[in-house]
């Protein structure tokens, strides 16, 4: 279980596993989206149960393992200290650094989804994107909005993005697979990746 903030992380997830041409059904894989990362507490407390007591706290600064299913998850940069708490109370702690977050199976986008991907892809290939699904003449009609005009292009294309519902849904499938699977951004592979091969990776707080 992969728990991401939106639909639009689970997108890219999606076409990510297509792309490496992963079964995420056979694989028994699913990518959850919680709703806000404000969500994580609970959702964690649904699939694993209640954390950790401060009584059973452990000194030796080692995740906390528990038996069932894995569950790892991604966020924003932003809103990290919701997953850094919630993940961490479970070995007894206050908070996570980056490091064992990621240690535990969760990653962390800078800024968030939509910036990887924009910053992976550059502006010539996102106009590329932009033409190949007939939105390239409605992005160029949306830079000309006096809001928009004084912005500089990156910030466009990420306001473009969320202004019709499900635009950004479907362009953080559409922006992964322009990318590939190698030049896909490192918090989207590596949640994949722990989540495929868990025992390898040890990448999850609550573990087989």
């Amino acid at each position: 279980m992969v728990l991401v903030e939106g639909r639009s992380d689970q997108a890219a997830l999606h076409a990510l596993a297509e792309l490496l041409d992963v079964d995420l059904h056979a694989a028994s894989v699913q990518i959850r989206p919680i709703g806000g990362a404000t969500n994580i507490r609970r959702a964690l407390a649904d699939l694993v149960g209640p954390p950790r007591t401060p009584g059973e706290a452990r000194t030796d600064g080692a995740l906390r393992r528990r038996e069932g299913p894995y569950v790892g998850g991604m966020c924003d940069v932003g809103e990290e200290r919701y997953y850094s708490r919630a993940v961490a109370a479970y070995d007894g702690a206050a908070h996570l650094s980056r490091q064992e977050l990621e240690a535990a199976g969760f990653f962390v986008c800078e800024q968030d989804l939509e910036d990887e991907l924009l910053s992976a892809l550059g502006t010539t290939g996102m106009m590329e994107v932009l033409e190949r699904t007939g939105d390239l003449q409605a992005f160029h009609t949306f830079t000309r909005q006096p809001a928009q005009r004084d912005r500089d292009v990156t910030a466009q294309l990420h306001r473009f993005l969320g202004t019709q519902g499900g635009r950004k849904i479907a362009y953080a499938a559409e922006l992964v697979r322009a990318l590939g699977p190698d030049r896909t951004p490192r918090p989207l592979r590596l949640a994949l990746a722990a989540a495929l091969t868990p025992g390898a990776t040890s990448a999850s707080a609550f573990g087989r």
